[in-house]
C-alpha cells in the first residue's frame, strides 16, 4: 500500500541519525543475519569496505544488538506459547526488582513486559504442553517475589510471531 505523498515525506524524515543505506543494512540484516558482508554490500548496492564500516557503526551506536538465529519452538519441543498476567500485591522499586530479576533465570519465560493498566507484567511462555506450564506456575511463577493473582491465556494458534522492527 503506497503513502499519500505528504505522509510519505513525513516516514523518510531522518529522526534517528540513519540514511536510506543504513536503513537498507538494517532490513537485510534482519532478513538474513548470516548474509555476508560482500552479499549485503550487492544487496545495499556500495562496496564492502564501506558496507563493513557501517554496519560496524550501527553496532556501536547501539542500532544492532546482536544477531540470533530463531529456533523452530515446535521441534525444540516447547511449542506451546501461554501468555500470563501477573497482578503484584505492590509495585514498590524493590518487589519490581525482585519480580524482574526471578523472571530472568527462567528460559521458559521468553518475554515479560511491565505493564500500565489492569495488571502489572504480560508475560509470554514458552513450553512443552499444559501439564508443563501447570507445573512451572505451581512451583515457580506463584512463588515469585509479590505475585498475588495471575491469568493464563493459551495461544491455539500463532498466526503472526516477528522480532523485526520496520525501519
Amino acid at each position: 500500500m503506497r503513502l499519500p505523498h505528504h505522509l510519505e515525506n513525513e516516514r523518510n524524515v531522518n529522526t534517528t541519525g540513519l540514511d536510506a543505506i543504513d536503513r537498507k543494512i538494517l532490513t537485510q540484516l534482519q532478513r538474513d543475519g548470516r548474509v555476508t558482508n560482500t552479499g549485503l554490500a550487492e544487496l545495499v548496492s556500495l562496496s564492502p569496505t564501506a558496507v563493513l564500516a557501517r554496519t560496524q557503526r550501527l553496532y556501536r551506536e547501539g542500532y544492532i544488538k546482536n544477531v540470533e538465529a530463531q529456533l523452530d519452538a515446535k521441534k525444540l519441543g516447547v511449542g506451546t506459547i501461554l501468555f500470563v498476567e501477573v497482578r503484584l500485591d505492590r509495585t514498590t522499586p524493590n518487589v519490581l526488582d525482585a519480580f524482574s530479576a526471578a523472571v530472568q533465570v527462567h528460559p521458559e519465560i521468553a518475554e515479560c513486559h511491565l505493564i500500565a493498566g489492569g495488571f502489572d507484567y504480560l508475560l509470554k511462555m514458552r513450553v512443552k504442553d499444559m501439564d508443563a506450564f501447570h507445573q512451572f506456575a505451581n512451583t515457580r511463577l506463584w512463588s515469585f517475589p509479590g505475585v498475588r493473582e495471575t491469568r493464563t491465556y493459551a495461544v491455539m494458534q500463532e498466526v503472526k510471531s516477528s522480532t523485526r522492527i520496520a525501519v
